[in-house]
């Protein structure tokens, strides 16, 4: 009876969480998809999915969006990892650089807006910076960056914001590692680069695959940082159209169709995404066993 017990007792423990998920996730990403797929009078169409990819701003904003998600993750992962390692080593003033690493957790992404907004202003405090620092002579004009460039100076700002949120999660992992085995790879003659590549992110995949799944799925819903520093429209992304038709027109009968059929293309590109990545993941795993 006991072993029963013991036997049920993760599902009952994980109950909570599901209903959770199932009132809260399920419920409203099913109503998103038959809301999609109707017309006004409830009758099946694909009607707003063809309007969806015939809009002008369509191919812009999943191109934004595909670009932002795979620069932001790559870099993103890139300078975190390199941090993580910094801040697992034991220094004197590494809890103090670890607390100023976290600061930019504490600002809410509307803050980050106004506070790069204001300072990429033409008389912003970078170029009153800059020009203190006699490295620039006249203001430069950040605010007029177009196409390609406003999408870096985005994922730049991103980067700032999220970095330590992808940082805290790596060197979590990297403080539950074995130390023998980095010592181990050090002494039969690898070099430090060595030991990382093979050693250090093979044991830490888990976590690694944690990091970019999280990080990837919050790049591709990007809309709001966008929004406040461009407005709508001269940056888009597919979560800020969803954003445009429900804040900007909503009162239009096609608006309500529109946001739903946008949000279920987001779904189902972030859906696609993780699988691939898992699949990714699993493939190279066993080359590596292999």
């Amino acid at each position: 009876m006991k072993n029963k017990f013991r036997k049920w007792t993760p599902y009952f423990l994980l109950t909570p969480a599901l209903l959770y998920y199932l009132f809260f996730w399920i419920r409203p990403v099913f109503n998103a998809f038959i809301g999609s797929m109707t017309d006004f009078d409830g009758s099946f169409s694909l009607r707003f999915f063809i309007e969806v990819f015939k809009e002008p701003m369509f191919s812009a904003a999943f191109r934004n969006s595909v670009l932002f998600a795979l620069i932001s993750v790559l870099l993103q992962f890139s300078i975190a990892f390199m941090m993580a390692l910094l801040l697992n080593k034991k220094f004197k003033g590494v809890n103090l650089l670890l607390f100023i690493a976290l600061i930019p957790m504490a600002v809410p992404p509307a803050a980050v807006a106004i506070l790069w907004k204001t300072g990429f202003s033409t008389f912003g405090w970078l170029n009153n910076i800059l020009i203190t620092l006699h490295i620039i002579k006249t203001p430069i004009l950040w605010m007029t960056a177009q196409g390609f460039n406003a999408l870096l100076f985005l994922i730049l700002i991103d980067t700032w914001t999220v970095l330590p949120s992808v940082m805290i999660i790596l060197l979590a992992g990297l403080q539950n590692l074995n130390k023998e085995y980095e010592e181990a790879g050090l002494i039969f003659g690898a070099t430090k680069w060595q030991v990382t590549k093979d050693i250090i992110m093979p044991i830490l995949k888990p976590t690694i695959i944690t990091a970019v799944i999280l990080r990837m799925i919050a790049a591709i819903q990007v809309w709001m940082i966008s929004v406040m520093m461009f407005g709508y429209g001269r940056v888009p992304f597919l979560v800020e159209r969803i954003a445009y038709y429900t804040d900007v027109v909503p009162m239009l009968d096609e608006s309500y169709k529109m946001s739903l059929t946008y949000s279920v293309i987001v779904t189902v590109i972030v859906m696609v995404s993780v699988v691939l990545y898992l699949q990714v993941s699993k493939k190279s795993k066993k080359e590596v066993e292999i």
